[in-house]
């Protein structure tokens, strides 16, 4: 599937803002269930400086500096990936295996999977979290298996609710409310997995959907997603509780990967700091498309 990702995000500032930095993180992985084969980042004003680099989990970043007045900031990415259908989960051994072998032993090789193990600012390992997933994790479970129920678990017991949590709601907020979005979904996965002593990474990408029966695609009308990945075998098993759907590499060719981090603050889209200013108003607009419907789409 060849996919048109548009991730436009607009800042209106009270007053002039003199001096700004920024971080964005809005340029697709290259993996293999998904190539790349355009991107481009239009930043207005222009930044006096801009610099492309990877950062430490091989996400594309693009730091930015803007050194002139300005009362609005408009910053849109354009993205073309083709993405594969998903390999079905893999059979894999027990969890508690698997949660062993990456237990710290002194001179033991560095396994790169490990490192999503502990806390992380927005995702804490907590008995309550590890009491929520313990009835799906028997101890001779495989690995994989138990994953998926927990995925189905959270989609079954947890309600999605616009505006019901904002950036900063804690996971054990969401747990006890049992409604969010599809980021306290990921976060309450990955605190889970890790609170059981398994390594879970936070996914931030984008999901193509498809507007109601009769209804025209609008632009502007989709938002970021966000999942689950799980290692094992050498390779990433993704799973969305937001859906309960999963799969190797990704849970369909229907979802772009963005980046990959600890948690949410690893791979906000954007954020920055900035003198002056005042307050500001803030609008985000996505659309994803099949790349043949795409230019038909923002023309009309």
């Amino acid at each position: 599937m060849r996919l048109h990702v548009r991730h436009h995000t607009q800042y209106r500032y009270q007053s002039q803002v003199v001096l700004a930095q920024h971080m964005a993180h809005l340029r697709p992985r290259d993996l293999p269930g998904q190539q790349v084969e355009f991107h481009d980042l239009h930043i207005h004003p222009k930044p006096v400086s801009r610099d492309d680099t990877l950062d430490a989990f091989g996400n594309w970043r693009t730091f930015f500096a803007l050194e002139s007045p300005h009362a609005a900031l408009d910053v849109t990415a354009d993205s073309v990936v083709t993405t594969h259908p998903t390999a079905e989960l893999p059979d894999s051994p027990p969890w508690t295996a698997v949660r062993d072998a990456l237990q710290y032993h002194a001179s033991a090789p560095y396994e790169p999977a490990a490192e999503f193990l502990f806390p992380s600012p927005y995702i804490p390992r907590t008995e309550a979290l590890a009491d929520y997933a313990r009835p799906l994790f028997a101890p001779k479970r495989p690995l994989l298996d138990a994953c998926h129920d927990l995925m189905a678990r959270i989609h079954g017991d947890f309600t999605y609710e616009t505006a019901s949590t904002d950036v900063h709601t804690h996971v054990l907020d969401v747990l006890a409310q049992r409604k969010g979005v599809c980021q306290d979904f990921a976060h309450l996965m990955i605190g889970c997995l890790r609170s059981l002593g398994l390594p879970a990474r936070y996914v931030s990408g984008y999901l193509l959907t498809q507007p109601p029966p009769g209804q025209p695609r609008l632009v502007g009308a989709d938002a970021s997603h966000a999942w689950v990945s799980v290692p094992f075998g050498g390779q990433w098993h993704d799973f969305d509780p937001t859906n309960n759907r999963c799969g190797t590499h990704h849970p369909g060719e229907d979802y772009v990967t963005l980046a990959v981090g600890r948690d949410f603050g690893d791979v906000s889209p954007l954020r920055g700091v900035i003198h002056g200013g005042g307050g500001h108003t803030l609008s985000v607009a996505v659309t994803v498309a099949p790349e043949a419907e795409f230019n038909a789409l923002v023309a009309a």
